[in-house]
């Protein structure tokens, strides 16, 4: 049962001028909100987990969804399966967010008791002809992307996830996720809707007077300029970017790792984009000098300047893969005002901490880099909130990917409206 208004909501989508950013109503309205997390985050793949962090039988994470709660876990037979964090008896949570290690699921309430295959193992005191059987935990479709895990909530998942793991695996393979381990974690509520983080997220433009840690590895020009407005130099430097883009894509290519754009933003449920990207420096890592991280080099990866293999799913994540370590990015809605944006830090699983690699040089791009996003996110949910705003046109340049976010956004919104 919905608690927003379908009809009305339906009329906003059908009024978005193409290339332009959504009215307030989409950022601030309660409604819609409900309606983004009945639409989107309840009918689509999202990603919220790395295998690594289920290694062995009996260990757990849980991820909250809005009012849904999920349970992954490893069980005895080595796999990995998903469930409703709710009791079959009361509907008691089973264990709160976070990592967990178990040996079996226990509900606190009432003790019932359920195996890692979710089925019911003890329930006490319920008579004669309880029938077991029937009461296992509630599954949750899960998927592993090469170690990247995704769930969908809703009974009747996108049936193009399949596609999107034979396409990118391949990309994936080389960095060996499945023998990595979570280096670090660090938890950010932005103070904006899950969109506007999302958009930010889409786009360069805001990097350069904002991202000076950032732009040291990454370049500013990597997703479009206005050449007529570039100077001498900043054109210098782009075509720069441009020549190394091509040759390093030819380099990494030839060498077996894939490397050149697959983009399908827009025109399927489970929309993404990949492309491995040159670093600039010494084009090893995301660092502030530019050098690996982490001294011990992920899966077969060999070549230290391979550059960050970027991937972002539709509709709440991206990552970055490097040769000594990777970084994910996920994204959770918690009300029309706020959002809470999970970032991971994930090296070989046999670094040793202070030896292999330094936790402040590892994280301190990305951790500076997300507090200034989440200033500029806060900043714009201010914005949108004033009468007096409307909505204004994209970059043509610079924010073509933020409106291909937004024609995905639109169109699944329909798909459920009707």
């Amino acid at each position: 049962m919905t608690n927003y208004d379908s009809a009305a909501i339906r009329q906003l989508v059908d009024r978005r001028r193409p290339q332009h950013a959504l009215e307030s109503a989409f950022y601030t309205s309660p409604e819609v909100f409900a309606a983004d997390m009945d639409a989107i985050f309840h009918r689509h793949w999202l990603y919220v987990a790395v295998e690594c962090e289920v290694a062995e039988a009996g260990d757990a994470v849980v991820v909250d969804i809005g009012a849904s709660s999920v349970v992954i876990v490893r069980g005895d037979d080595d796999e990995i399966r998903a469930f409703h964090n709710v009791c079959r008896h009361r509907g008691a949570r089973l264990l709160p967010p976070g990592p967990a290690i178990v040996g079996n699921l226990v509900c606190p309430y009432h003790a019932w008791t359920y195996g890692l295959d979710g089925r019911l193992k003890f329930a006490e005191h319920m008579g004669e002809g309880f029938d077991h059987s029937c009461l296992g935990l509630r599954p949750v479709a899960l998927k592993s992307m090469a170690g990247l895990l995704f769930v969908c909530l809703s009974d009747d998942p996108p049936d193009d996830m399949d596609d999107v793991i034979r396409q990118m695996e391949p990309y994936l393979a080389p960095h060996d996720l499945k023998n990595t381990r979570v280096a670090h974690t660090a938890d950010l509520i932005e103070y904006g809707n899950w969109k506007l983080v999302l958009e930010n997220n889409r786009e360069c433009y805001h990097c350069m007077p904002n991202h000076p840690e950032l732009t040291i590895p990454l370049f500013a020009y990597g997703f479009g300029f206005a050449p007529e407005e570039l100077d001498a130099e900043e054109l210098a430097q782009a075509e720069r970017y441009d020549t190394l883009r091509r040759t390093s894509h030819e380099r990494w290519e030839a060498g077996g790792l894939p490397s050149r754009l697959i983009e399908h933003l827009e025109d399927r449920p489970t929309g993404f984009r990949t492309e491995r990207l040159p670093l600039d420096g010494s084009g090893e890592s995301q660092t502030m000098d530019t050098m690996a991280a982490c001294r011990v080099p992920l899966g077969g990866l060999r070549d230290k300047a391979s550059g960050g293999l970027h991937f972002w799913t539709q509709p709440n994540a991206w990552h970055h893969f490097m040769g000594d370590h990777v970084v994910t990015f996920s994204v959770i809605p918690l009300d029309e005002g706020r959002t809470l944006v999970r970032t991971k830090w994930l090296v070989h699983k046999d670094a040793v901490e202070g030896v292999d690699y330094d936790v402040e040089n590892l994280t301190c791009v990305w951790n500076t880099t997300n507090r200034q996003d989440a200033d500029l996110v806060e900043m714009t949910q201010r914005g949108v909130r004033d009468p007096a705003y409307i909505p204004g046109p994209y970059s043509p340049y610079t924010e073509g990917l933020v409106e291909k976010f937004m024609e995905w956004y639109c169109m699944r919104l329909k798909a459920c409206l009707g």
